[in-house]
């Protein structure tokens, strides 16, 4: 599946791929800027915060790791007296060491910074990579996406959000009168059926889509200015444009800083260690699509949140049922949820964008083995596996991986090598993929 989304130019290496594209990638990226509307931005904003906007637009094409450009930041408080995840002992473990060492192996030979498998409850195996540790912050890119659907779902446990189908004018009340954008529906904004303008190259520094993502004003360019083009609900189209809406959401719902309510009412209440999340300005609103960087256990942490139908240590922090809607997809995309993807049908390629069109996909070379696999997946193949029916969650942080006209990054390689090497008893495994 995947979801890596390398459709994009340099522009969006905040939350992109920064390698370079095979051929085929090229030319789908051509037909991609060929096909995309592309709307020029019309809101200006005082000189200095132009000034600011464009020389973030020039550094960003200009650099070559999106963690040079995320200033500033705000910081997410994590839980105080965090303690790591119990990890079983040599005879506790569930996954023969076979599997464990092929997945490492898979692993360290993708150019990952961490590893963790974590089933039944213990981690049973947990590697770090170069200089990185299991306190060290890693670049989920999209792994942040996630992280809206879990906080959405948190602000309605607390009754600050109706449900998932309450209009989002009720909160950005800009949008009252706007006979498109008044239809937009909380729900929309997490499964990419807002009707937003899709996300495609750019290199134009007065396109909407730039300015939506780099101006110190992002936030009333998305309000007042970003493209609604379709009907919301009609069509499935991948953009950090509605991700970046949640965090408006949550703020004007709640009171409080998007930061301050993941860190207190999801990260400290799971045990997680905190980290940073990247704000449009001082004090402004939080990128809350893209860019938030977290240990890579607090990500494992969150799918075992999701596995556990929002339920920590006993205490409830999601709706009941709540991540079943979560993984829930539609008739526009089979293969993404609620900011999640899930299994479904099998295809040797599968990709962010609407599968409809013609971009680049990442390989799976072969069904998963469950086919209640999900997963959290994010740029550069930031991939957090969640599969229910093993109690197991495998989580893969890193750089893009290696690729050669020989070889490239396989979806479905590490959730199957684990899978097949659960020990069952007298030396089985799990079955062939179906």
């Amino acid at each position: 599946m995947t979801l890596s989304a390398r459709l994009l130019r340099p522009l969006f290496l905040l939350c992109c791929a920064t390698s370079v594209a095979s051929q085929a990638q090229a030319q789908a990226q051509a037909q991609d800027r060929q096909a995309q509307r592309v709307f020029t931005g019309k809101l200006m904003f005082s000189p200095d915060e132009e000034a600011l906007y464009l020389k973030r637009y020039d550094r960003a094409l200009s650099r070559s790791a999106a963690a040079e450009i995320y200033e500033p930041l705000e910081t997410i408080a994590g839980a105080s007296d965090w303690t790591p995840l119990p990890a079983a002992k040599p005879r506790e473990r569930t996954i023969s060491q076979a599997g464990l060492r092929a997945a490492t192996a898979y692993a360290a030979a993708n150019a990952s910074n961490a590893f963790i498998v974590w089933r039944n409850g213990k981690v049973e195996v947990e590697s770090y990579f170069g200089a990185g540790t299991r306190t060290t912050s890693v670049n989920g890119f999209s792994l942040a996406k996630p992280v809206t659907a879990v906080a959405v779902g948190r602000a309605i446990m607390l009754g600050k959000i109706r449900s998932l189908d309450q209009p989002v004018a009720d909160f950005v009340t800009e949008w009252k009168d706007d006979p498109r954008r008044a239809r937009i529906l909380v729900r929309h904004l997490l499964d990419m059926r807002a009707g937003f303008l899709r996300q495609a190259s750019t290199a134009e520094p007065d396109d909407v889509m730039s300015r939506s993502f780099l101006h110190p004003r992002s936030d009333e360019i998305l309000i007042r200015e970003y493209p609604a083009v379709d009907e919301p609900g009609s069509r499935y189209e991948y953009n950090n444009a509605a991700s970046d809406m949640v965090a408006i959401v949550i703020e004007r719902a709640t009171g409080r800083r998007y930061a301050e309510f993941v860190g207190t009412e999801i990260l400290q209440k799971i045990g997680a260690l905190g980290g940073v999340v990247w704000l449009n300005r001082e004090r402004g609103i939080a990128h809350s699509g893209c860019c938030m960087l977290l240990p890579a256990e607090t990500f494992l942490r969150l799918a075992i949140l999701t596995l556990r139908d929002g339920v920590w240590a006993g205490q409830r922090l999601l709706p009941e049922s709540y991540v079943a809607q979560m993984k829930r997809t539609t008739p526009e995309n089979p293969y993404y949820g609620l900011a999640l993807y899930v299994a479904g049908r099998y295809t040797d390629r599968r990709g962010p964008a609407n599968p409809d069109l013609p971009l680049p996909k990442t390989l799976h070379g072969e069904p998963y083995l469950a086919a209640d696999l999900y997963l959290f997946d994010g740029n550069m193949n930031q991939v957090v596996y969640v599969i229910p029916s093993q109690d197991l969650v495998i989580l893969r942080t890193g750089r893009i991986p290696p690729r050669s006209k020989d070889a490239e990054w396989d979806n479905a390689y590490l959730p199957n090598v684990v899978m097949r090497g659960i020990v069952r008893g007298r030396g089985s495994s799990v079955a062939q993929p179906r």
